[in-house]
């Protein structure tokens, strides 16, 4: 399955894949503009050719996928053995230590299950210690040990070329309108989650 076809037919007649979505979910499932009939909207098989009016959704979640895999490859390149995942988690402790593993799901964009299995891995291999909050016992505290600085340390000087490989079709006159749409997409998905999560 390529990353494009899951979202063939969210939204289709009775008795097709979209059948069983909600009225209000298939249209927020449907593209973004006047793009067309969704039912006949022909999807790439490649994602790499989606046409100009592809649907936004459609265009962030294939990029998002691509840029998870070529990341992960970077990690690979680097000859470390971490997920994308769990070098993030040591990227947050890096800024603020001894966050309780709630905050760092929250600041992950992550679910607190999908965080401890990442967290346990980090703990095994000496990147992570859990140690109890120095006031309340019951409350445990996550820090970065030496050795998960350094691997954040050595990634960084590792993948800065693949990462500026990553980005070097960007027009420098058209950098600064990049940089300005994701901060603002960011922002914004952020303040949804926060509203969906009740925060």
């Amino acid at each position: 399955m390529t990353s494009a076809e899951p979202y063939r037919g969210l939204a289709g007649p009775a008795g097709e894949p979209g059948a069983d979505v909600p009225p209000d979910a298939a249209a927020a499932c449907q593209p973004v503009g006047p793009v067309g009939d969704p039912d006949t909207w022909d999807w790439p098989r490649d994602a790499t050719s989606f046409p100009d009016n592809a649907p936004l959704q459609a265009l962030m979640l294939s990029a998002t996928k691509l840029m998870g895999a070529y990341g992960q490859d970077s990690v690979r390149a680097a000859g470390l053995k971490l997920s994308l995942a769990g070098l993030g988690v040591l990227r947050i402790l890096m800024s603020e230590d001894g966050l309780k593993a709630s905050e760092v799901a929250d600041r992950a964009w992550s679910s607190p299950g999908t965080l401890t299995s990442v967290v346990n891995t980090l703990v095994r291999d000496g990147f992570v210690e859990r140690r109890p909050d120095a006031t309340d016992r019951r409350v445990v505290r996550l820090y970065i040990t030496d050795q998960g600085r350094g691997v954040i340390t050595y990634y960084v000087s590792r993948a800065a070329t693949w990462w500026r490989k990553a980005f070097d079709f960007v027009d420098s006159d058209d950098e600064a309108v990049v940089r300005r749409f994701f901060i603002q997409m960011i922002s914004h998905l952020s303040q949804l989650m926060r509203e969906e999560r009740g925060a």
